[in-house]
């Protein structure tokens, strides 16, 4: 084996690593809502746990970044520890497909179908498919599974140029003397482990050695300590991803690598006994197909062997990472967005999707505190308020903590690659985080507007009260409906906000009218009039606000944020929006 032999080697691992890497991303983005429906399913049952971890890492190619998605996800908040155990067990398993595909290299015979079946016959085909569908086109979906026919075919490249590069070890007597070290099953282990560790992919490094086993140069007694090591080796990049994350989230690698460790800690014991009765059972040399089949047989007796036993797996998990000292967190710092998600951007939408209702939440009990706060020393001026307004303020500085940290995830998510739909979310979710933020602030408003009623004794005429309280009612149902709309991702409920918008806007008109009025006939104070016309700003910019998120929720259903052009068709000729807009005027009338 020369230099130019070594630089093959070489180059085909690149080609093989970057070949996997380009197909796994697509897949991943091909995936996309579909990944995330899945994702919100898990539950406690450990069969649909299983299954959907196999499904998962199925179509992303890569047990790694399961796993890495449930660091993030545990640590985010959205799942809980108990529901990956059995989601590994799946990954674990899913993660095999990739070899049984790469199997495909050493079938033979001289039919065409048969031979059409090795990849390295068909591979060039599904590259010219994919280029075909790249360049001809525009629809998202074909590009993305022409970018996986390319990755697919530069990975098969990149394998059969490894496959050539290292044919002339068959012969060398160098090479077998470096494989009669490996029989050694505890060397087996340790290369297997340090090489996938340093690759940080278990399908990349048995890919490589069936690449290797196609010039029939490795022994079976060799190959399966090897690939119970490269089990243990994926360990790491769940380990590397878990610094700094919280305790459960940490606990979910240590279960990854406790699961790998207990297989291979079990299994190799049987292996060496069985190796010292019959040693002529592994003396043969092991085909890619044989390396598929040791890695599948690992991976299902492993969780045969494991899966009743996930309190035993926690309970290790939780000796070996201790719980520390807990700390009073705020709803934000409870649901911080954990970067590690963004090598996964349906799985990132789903934290950010998680963020953003509750963010929503918290400015709709915010705005409802100061609406209900007001109305308390309207009519009765007296009433001690310091506690509600305590509240609304602690909750304000909340909403600006969810709209810093939100808003440069999503800009962060934003650069990663994303479907068309995901990217309309994440445009959505940008539109809608500040119209969240700024109603907290109109709910601080509100509420220091009470505080000084209170402050000051200040009472409003009979007909000013009443016209504020109906007013206060119209305000309270277009957030109940806004946020009701956001929440559920509804268009239908969310064409019910711009209606009742604009008959707010009629009220407050009317309202500051009448307070003219009453100014004129000596009914109202100068300084009470300062008061109701704070109040009604902000009334007033609650409910722009509210039409703004409710337009968002209609528009990105319809792939377009034309605001303008959108409320301009609707205010005018739209029958619905009319019979809409005469039922709430009827409803709130002055």
């Amino acid at each position: 084996m020369d230099i130019f032999s070594v630089i093959a080697l070489l180059g085909g691992l690149t080609f093989f690593l970057f070949g996997m890497s380009v197909m796994s991303d697509s897949l991943e983005k091909l995936a996309g809502s579909k990944l995330e429906s899945l994702l919100q399913q898990m539950t406690s049952s450990p069969l649909r746990g299983l299954l959907l971890g196999t499904a998962i890492t199925m179509a992303i190619q890569s047990s790694s970044a399961t796993t890495v998605m449930l660091v993030g996800l545990v640590n985010s908040g959205i799942m809980q520890l108990a529901q990956t155990v059995e989601v590994i067990f799946g990954a674990n398993i899913g993660t095999t497909i990739t070899a049984w595909i790469l199997s495909l290299s050493g079938i033979e015979g001289d039919m065409f179908f048969i031979k059409m079946l090795k990849p390295i016959n068909f591979a060039p085909v599904l590259a010219f498919v994919g280029i075909v569908f790249r360049m001809m086109s525009k629809s998202e979906r074909k590009h993305i599974v022409g970018t996986i026919f390319i990755g697919f075919a530069v990975l098969i490249f990149g394998m059969d140029m490894m496959a050539g590069a290292v044919e002339p070890l068959a012969d060398s007597p160098e090479f077998a003397s470096i494989l009669i070290k490996f029989k050694n099953p505890v060397l087996g282990i340790l290369f297997g482990a340090i090489f996938t560790a340093v690759v940080q992919s278990s399908s990349a490094s048995v890919g490589i050695l069936q690449a290797l086993a196609l010039s029939s140069v490795i022994p079976i007694g060799t190959a399966i300590p090897i690939i119970m090591g490269q089990n243990i080796g994926t360990c790491i990049t769940a380990l590397l991803s878990a610094i700094g994350a919280n305790t459960n989230a940490k606990r979910v690698a240590v279960v990854h690598l406790t699961i790998k460790v207990i297989g291979s800690a079990v299994f190799l014991p049987l292996f060496i006994l069985v190796n010292a009765l019959s040693p002529a059972l592994f003396d043969g040399r092991v085909s890619v197909a044989g390396i598929a089949i040791i890695h599948t047989i690992f991976n299902i007796l492993n969780t045969v062997l494991l899966i009743g036993a996930k309190k035993f797996l926690l309970t290790i998990a939780e000796k070996l990472v201790r719980e520390k000292e807990k700390t009073v967190e705020s709803s934000a710092d409870i649901l911080y967005l954990d970067e590690r998600l963004l090598i996964s951007p349906p799985t990132a939408l789903i934290a950010c999707d998680n963020a953003a209702n509750r963010m929503a939440e918290l400015a709709q009990a915010s705005v409802g505190m100061a609406i209900t706060t007001l109305n308390t020393v309207v009519d009765d001026c007296g009433t001690d308020i310091s506690v509600q307004a305590s509240v609304i303020k602690n909750t304000e500085n909340e909403t600006d903590q969810f709209e810093d940290t939100l808003g440069t995830y999503l800009v962060k998510l934003s650069g990663q690659s994303l479907s068309d739909h995901d990217a309309q979310i994440v445009a959505k979710m940008l539109h809608v985080i500040n119209d969240m933020e700024r109603l907290g602030d109109h709910a601080l408003s509100l509420s220091e507007a009470a505080l000084e009623i209170s402050e000051k004794k200040m009472t409003f005429t009979p007909d000013a009260t009443a016209e504020l309280k109906n007013l206060s009612c119209a305000i309270e149902e277009i957030l109940d409906v806004t946020f009701k709309a956001y929440l559920n991702n509804d268009s239908a409920i969310a064409s019910d906000v711009e209606p009742l918008e604009q008959v707010i806007d009629r009220l407050i008109a009317n309202l500051r009218k009448g307070h003219i009025t009453r100014l004129q006939h000596g009914q109202c104070t100068i300084e009470a009039g300062f008061v109701l016309n704070d109040i009604l700003n902000n009334y007033e910019r609650i409910s722009d606000h509210c039409s703004n998120v409710a337009v968002a929720v209609i528009e990105a259903k319809m792939s377009s944020f034309d605001t303008h052009k959108y409320l301009n068709e609707l205010k005018y000729g739209d029958a619905d929006f009319k019979t809409k807009f005469e039922s709430y005027a009827k409803k709130y009338t002055i």
